[in-house]
């Protein structure tokens, strides 16, 4: 499919009336903030220098120190990040959607927080969020399926100024060792009710049409999400300027989120209602 398809984009979009608009995005709406995508070609990316199986469960019960270092370094790359243009456009989206009575949903894959700061209210943070920790005990309060506690009210000092066993943070409930609170890769979507799977697979059967931003489709997420498109032939789109093919039956647009998603907002209020 042709990669300049910001006209079809629109029109698709205008086209979903008062059905369900959704947006999934990736680490590449977050590349003009200043963080690294995951699978990006830039030197950076974070699998590029970094073992997948150090975000994963088996770590964390194997080596919990190891795997502790290595979040909090990412912690570290998201401190200061501020919203770009291309989030603060989602959230004018959402906005004009919902005001035409229209409906909106923005599934991130990303940890950063930053569709939050930006003011997205119709947000689901399928893969959790860096500013929160969760206990690893079974049963705990402050564990899976529903409990986490803020990152900011845990002290970390200790830990980062001696990396070891000793140091390693704990849950103040039950003792145990605290945890990212985001999705490993092998666990499950439905392991914490805050990634609100069941509302993505809901979304899925239902969106008019779906905007992927800033992926690259590897994840299980974005194949759902994807498949589910497909074979309902509603229109899908991916915004995504690396110079890679999109899926079968993806139309891609080949700019930067922060080029294409302010202009399509304002192609967007430029619009004559329709009737």
């Amino acid at each position: 499919m042709s990669e300049d398809g910001t006209g079809a984009l629109r029109e698709a979009v205008l086209a979903t009336e008062t059905g369900l608009l959704l947006v999934v995005t990736g680490a590449g709406v977050s590349a003009a903030s200043g963080i690294a995508t995951f699978r990006g070609p830039e030197p950076e990316a974070v699998w590029r220098s970094s073992d997948v199986s150090l975000a994963t469960e088996e770590t964390f019960r194997r080596d919990p120190v190891a795997q502790w270092r290595w979040y909090l370094e990412r912690f570290r790359t998201l401190a200061g990040a501020r919203p770009n243009p291309a989030h603060e456009a989602l959230v004018a989206l959402e906005r004009w959607q919902i005001e035409r009575g229209g409906r909106f949903l923005l599934v991130t894959q990303n940890i950063d927080g930053l569709h939050a700061a930006a003011g997205q209210r119709e947000l689901v943070e399928v893969h959790g969020t860096s500013a929160r920790l969760r206990c690893s005990r079974d049963g705990c309060t402050l564990a899976a399926p529903a409990g986490s506690l803020p990152r900011e009210e845990v002290d970390l000092t200790a830990f980062e100024a001696e990396p070891g066993l000793e140091t390693l943070p704990v849950c103040p409930e039950c003792g145990a060792l605290l945890r990212a609170h985001v999705l490993f890769f092998d666990e499950l979507y439905d392991g914490h009710r805050d990634y609100r799977f069941d509302d993505v697979c809901d979304a899925a059967r239902l969106a008019a049409a779906i905007l992927f931003v800033g992926t690259s489709f590897s994840v299980g997420v974005t194949d759902l999400l994807l498949r589910t498109g497909v074979a309902r032939r509603i229109p899908l789109f991916s915004i995504d300027p690396v110079a890679r093919a999109a899926p079968p039956g993806v139309r891609r647009v080949g700019c930067p989120a922060e080029v294409v998603l302010p202009d399509l907002v304002r192609r967007l209020r430029d619009a004559p209602l329709r009737h």
